[in-house]
């Protein structure tokens, strides 16, 4: 629908733009949150620089690679190795709280809203902030969950203990034999929940996550509705971006929103509905916050 026409980025002063955006919050029916890798970027979850030698200096020197995403990729020799690697990977990208209040921030604007998120992210951020669990919709998995490496069944494991267990037992860049993780249905390793194939688990929690977003877009077709979304590229566009232009393009009371820094743009159909701001999400967020509070 849109793929042929131009795309277009604001030009507009960035004070018009957050006070547009302001209004929009405050006076929207609902709000729908489509949230990609960028919001966590901005968030402080870095996989490259001070933060991946901080945590993985020793991966670095012994293997070669120069950031967390390579490193997931490694062709570790056993799996020992491999675990080492993730278990670590994991804790710091799962358990551990972002560095800035991005989230928090983003929570404290939509909180009093009716509001759903959807998000490709897969680091939980959301529900560490605080977001009402049942107002989010993971579509990509969770760094938290493990599944069947077969599938043998649509289950998920939590893994949180178990990937302690490794960080901390781990040494000379190897877990414990005894600590790697298998099904306890079929024996067969445990891998992530991370959806990279067909063999991705959608497990009873996703499935009812699904229905609860296709429940509020179904209830909020029409009105004033903001579609707001953060950090999303072009990988993935069909699950948020291009959703999110259809529906504003057949709601003329819709206004779409798009947070990004370099790639924030819209579709020249929704042009005069669209607010697009080409800075880092958090300090949007954070200008937004101030705004709030001076206004409060």
């Amino acid at each position: 629908m849109f793929l042929r026409k131009p795309i277009l980025t604001s030009t507009e002063r960035y004070s018009e733009q957050i006070d547009r955006l302001k209004n929009e919050i405050k006076n929207a029916d609902a709000i729908v949150v489509g949230a990609g890798a960028g919001l966590s970027t901005s968030a402080g979850f870095i996989y490259t620089g001070e933060r991946f030698s901080s945590h993985f200096a020793d991966f670095e020197q012994k293997y070669g690679f120069h950031d967390m995403y390579t490193g997931g990729f490694y062709p570790y020799k056993t799996p020992e190795e491999h675990w080492a690697y993730w278990s670590r990977y994991i804790y710091y990208n799962r358990y551990v709280d972002p560095p800035k209040s991005t989230y928090s921030d983003l929570l404290s604007l939509v909180k009093n809203q009716d509001y759903f998120v959807i998000t490709t992210n897969v680091d939980h951020c959301f529900q560490k902030a605080g977001f009402d669990k049942k107002r989010l919709f993971y579509t990509q998995g969770d760094y938290g969950l493990f599944q069947c490496s077969e599938p043998c069944c649509q289950e998920n494991f939590e893994n949180e203990e178990i990937i302690r267990a490794m960080l901390e037992q781990q040494k000379d860049m190897r877990v414990p034999s005894e600590l790697l993780p298998v099904c306890p249905h079929c024996g067969k390793p445990l891998t992530m929940n991370l959806r990279s194939d067909d063999k991705f688990v959608q497990d009873e929690g996703w499935y009812k996550a699904a229905g609860r977003y296709e429940d509020f877009m179904r209830r909020h077709q029409r009105g004033k509705i903001l579609y707001l979304e953060l950090g999303v590229g072009y990988n993935t566009p069909v699950i948020i971006k291009y959703p999110f232009w259809k529906r504003t393009m057949e709601n003329p009371q819709a206004v779409y929103a798009c947070i990004n820094a370099g790639q924030a743009a819209s579709p020249r159909e929704i042009e005069r509905r669209s607010i697009c701001i080409n800075s880092d999400i958090g300090t949007v967020l954070e200008n937004l916050c101030e705004q709030e509070n001076c206004c409060a």
